[in-house]
Order: C-alpha cells, then sequence, then structure tokens
C-alpha cells in the first residue's frame, strides 16, 4: 500500500511539473516605475495580457521573460470593468498560452497559478476552485462581476499572471488575493475582450447610475401575468444626471425587466448593460408601488 501511494504521490507531482514547465515561457514579468507584477504571452502576434493595475495609466512599461530578454511593451488597450489590459512588443519568438474555456469550471477543480515578476524562474502555487461566477466589487480600485475564486496563495507580484487548469490551458487570469482567497477573471471574459483591445480600443460598459440590491417579491405579485419573476432589485440610489434620472427611476422602485431581460439579480442588470447598448433606447419595466410602468431608458458609457 505504502509503494502504491509513493507512486501516486510521484505520478502527480511529475504530472504538475510537466503542466508548469508548458506553461512557463509564457509567463513573463511587466514593471516600470516601481511596480512588478507577471503578464502572460495570448497570441503569435506579441500580444501579452496582464491586470490593469499593475499598469495603472501608463501607456509604456517594460516586460521581462525567464530567458532574459528585456523588451519595450506598448500598453494598447484596456477593459478597466475586467481589471485587463493588453501590451505588445515585438518580439516574434514568444510562445502564447493555450486558452481554455472558463465556462466548465467546476468547484473544487485543481487549478495552478503561475507568476514572474522579477524576469527570474517561473513561480508557482496551486489550489482548488472554491467559487465561479462570483461578483466581487467595492474593494481597491476595479470590480469584477464573474470572478473565479480559489484556495490558491497568490503572494505580491502575481497579478497578470495565468490560472491554468490540469491540462495546461489558461481558465483565468489572476488580479487580486483577499480573505485567503485567489480572484481571476475568467478565460471566457478576457477572450471577448482581447480582440478589441487589440485593435487599440479600450473596452466600455453601458452605465444606468443606479444602486440595486436584489429582493424577494411577494408570491401576489412574483404570479402575475406581467411579472411572473419571483425576485427583481430595489433601487436605492439614483446618480444625478444618470441615464436612470433622465428617464424618470426613483428611489424605491424596483426593476424588472429591461429590454428582453428579466432583472433577478445584479449579474442580469449587468449581463443587459452591454457595450451594444450604449445610446440605445431601452425599455426598463419598473414597479411604482403596486403599479407597473414601462420608462424608456438610453444607457450611457462609463
Amino acid at each position: 500500500m505504502q509503494t502504491n501511494s509513493s507512486e501516486f504521490l510521484q505520478r502527480f507531482s511529475g504530472a504538475i511539473e510537466e503542466v508548469a514547465k508548458g506553461a512557463s515561457p509564457s509567463v513573463v514579468s511587466v514593471g516600470a516605475d516601481g511596480r512588478s507584477g507577471t503578464g502572460v504571452v495570448v497570441d503569435g502576434e506579441g500580444h501579452i495580457l496582464t491586470a490593469g493595475h499593475v499598469v495603472s495609466r501608463l501607456e509604456e512599461t517594460e516586460v521581462g521573460t525567464s530567458a532574459g530578454k528585456r523588451l519595450k511593451a506598448k500598453v494598447v488597450g484596456r477593459n478597466p470593468y475586467a481589471d485587463l489590459a493588453l501590451l505588445k512588443v515585438d518580439d516574434p519568438d514568444l510562445e502564447p498560452i493555450e486558452l481554455g474555456d472558463s465556462s466548465g469550471l467546476k468547484v473544487g477543480q485543481f487549478v495552478m497559478a503561475l507568476a514572474n515578476p522579477f524576469s527570474s524562474a517561473v513561480s508557482v502555487t496551486s489550489g482548488i476552485v472554491t467559487g465561479v461566477n462570483r461578483p466581487i466589487g467595492g474593494w481597491w480600485r476595479f470590480s469584477v462581476q464573474d470572478a473565479i475564486v480559489t484556495d490558491a496563495r497568490l503572494n505580491p507580484g502575481y497579478s497578470g499572471g495565468p490560472l491554468v487548469d490540469a491540462s495546461g490551458r489558461m481558465v483565468g487570469m489572476n488580479v487580486a488575493y483577499m480573505s485567503n482567497r485567489g480572484i481571476a477573471v475568467p478565460s471566457n471574459t478576457i477572450k471577448n475582450s482581447i480582440e478589441k483591445m487589440a485593435r487599440g480600443e479600450n473596452v466600455k460598459r453601458a452605465f444606468l447610475g443606479v444602486i440595486t440590491n436584489p429582493i424577494d417579491l411577494p408570491e401576489d405579485v412574483a404570479a402575475r401575468s406581467d411579472v411572473e419573476q419571483e425576485s427583481a432589485l430595489m433601487v436605492f440610489s439614483v446618480e444625478p444626471e444618470s441615464a436612470a434620472k433622465k428617464a424618470g427611476v426613483r428611489l424605491g422602485d424596483i426593476l424588472l425587466k429591461m429590454g428582453d431581460a428579466h432583472l433577478t439579480s445584479v449579474e442580469d442588470l449587468t449581463g443587459a448593460l452591454t457595450e451594444s447598448t450604449i445610446g440605445q433606447r431601452t425599455k426598463l419595466l419598473v414597479m411604482r408601488g403596486e403599479e407597473l410602468k414601462e420608462l424608456s431608458v438610453t444607457p450611457a458609457a462609463k
């Protein structure tokens, strides 16, 4: 039994080493002006993804590889709503990582976090997924609406590094460590942003200008044919001069639908406020007291 256990541990250890070895060439350092973080090569055209807060407002920075190369990098695009920044370097020999499908991640799944903040040997930590599609907000200078949460310890400098699965595919990008949990942006969110950022554009978000909280609707209200949902969003604050204010949204209104999307959670509202809705007049169904009202709202860019 002891021999079998030892052989299993050796195979498991060897498998982890192989995953780390395979992903390491894609992991680089990103640092300038006293900042030190990690980046990951995402294609064969010299594009490197990192955390937005690593480069902050910089337009240029430096990238370092474990082979000792130091490269000038230009920040070509940002998605500040997912803490993403895309860099561009002139080096066709960099090895891109394989982007995986984060939609298949399961709680309990084994993952590894890689980093290289000092242009030296890549460092690795590991753990399991403890949560998926978690809205993480209200901390530091950014928020992540569909975060991956893990128990992998992220040391200083891990921001911008890849979170990989047991096959070495990148399923997320690490952005923070809080309450003994690692926070990562899912790879599918990254895929949706890379093309736009590579064109030199910043990702924008549609904005209503409300603070809401989900509530359970009374049974008699939820059963109404013109409602047909068990929960909705109550408005606790409306920003002056915002799209919501201009549409007539009031404190205490209950948001039921935006367009065809039922608003049962904050994530539903975030999902409905896509970039394509910016400047587009949209129907907003609200309940005010016992009366249903249909407002017309035009989300603004933020």
